[in-house]
């Protein structure tokens, strides 16, 4: 995800998190603002990228601000992916990078049945050796990465990029089909 950014960039993490994407960044030579809802998560995100609390579906930059957008594990938490996409779009300049980083369910029947296997079953369990609340996200991932799947297959997907602006997304299937990568340039 982050070598579809071109170095040097201005950069808006989205759903910065803990920081390490924003980190990554800057190591990559772009300039980062991490934003995130969660102050929590600003917090504990160390590194030197200026941190914003706030939601992606409300971003409070002005049109064109930035270089490039790029975003983890966000779509399957906002209530109108289409529209946070778009306001996503909004930010970046003409020309600009959205590029984003998701799981994904393998599509290879063999492969889908591990990923099914761990999610389900060692998730869940090595959670619960770590505490209550990686026991509740061990329980909670695998059905929430089905769930997104199969309500928004990659065409849905790829239609709210193309709305946004970004005519011709790609994308790179990653992790034996655990993962995948999305980006595109704003028209």
């Amino acid at each position: 995800m982050v070598s579809r950014v071109p170095s040097g960039s201005r950069v808006l993490d989205v759903a910065t998190g803990t920081g390490l994407v924003a980190r990554e960044l800057e190591r990559h030579g772009c300039r980062v603002i991490g934003l995130d809802q969660s102050a929590e998560m600003l917090r504990s995100s160390p590194g030197s990228a200026r941190r914003v609390q706030a939601q992606a579906e409300r971003l409070p930059f002005p049109d064109g601000a930035f270089d490039a957008v790029t975003f983890t594990y966000l779509m399957r938490y906002v209530d109108d992916p289409a529209a946070a996409m778009a306001e996503l779009a909004r930010v970046i300049r003409p020309g600009g990078i959205l590029s984003s980083l998701e799981f994904f369910v393998p599509s290879n029947r063999l492969l889908r049945t591990g990923w099914l296997t761990y999610t389900r079953g060692v998730m869940p369990v090595t959670g619960r050796l770590v505490s209550p609340s990686w026991e509740y996200t061990g329980r909670f991932l695998g059905r929430s990465i089905s769930e997104f799947w199969r309500r928004y297959p990659l065409d849905v997907q790829a239609g709210w990029w193309r709305g946004a602006g970004f005519p011709h997304p790609r994308y790179r299937v990653m992790s034996l089909g655990g993962g995948i990568v999305t980006w595109g340039e704003k028209s």
